[in-house]
């Protein structure tokens, strides 16, 4: 397999670390603890297109967010890692500055 590295170009895939879901970018709320243990321990393995944390360890030491498909191993998208956050962060943002419903005046 090949990964594109957006720093380094075309790479094999052994120069890379794979970490594991794109979950890992996001964290429960507060401290309710049985959704932190599933957040961090109960994971599908779907078959099929999955957005997977990689690190480029033998290269640009780059963190990257790979879209891939599980069964034909086809990559479709190679983004940095603070590429992808920056988004996600910004989702997270305004969710948290939305008004709560029925909250004091």
């Amino acid at each position: 397999m090949r990964i594109t590295c957006p720093l380094c170009g075309p790479r094999d895939r052994r120069e890379f670390y794979y970490y594991g879901s794109e979950d890992y970018l996001t964290r429960p709320e507060g401290e309710d603890w049985d959704a932190i243990d599933a957040h961090l321990h109960l994971r599908d393995n779907p078959a099929g297109r999955t957005r997977d944390l990689w690190y480029h360890e033998m290269g640009c030491a780059s963190w990257v967010l790979i879209t891939r498909d599980t069964v034909s191993h086809q990559i479709s998208d190679v983004v940095l890692v603070g590429d992808a956050a920056a988004g996600i962060s910004a989702k997270m943002k305004s969710k948290a500055k939305a008004p709560a419903k029925g909250g004091a005046q």
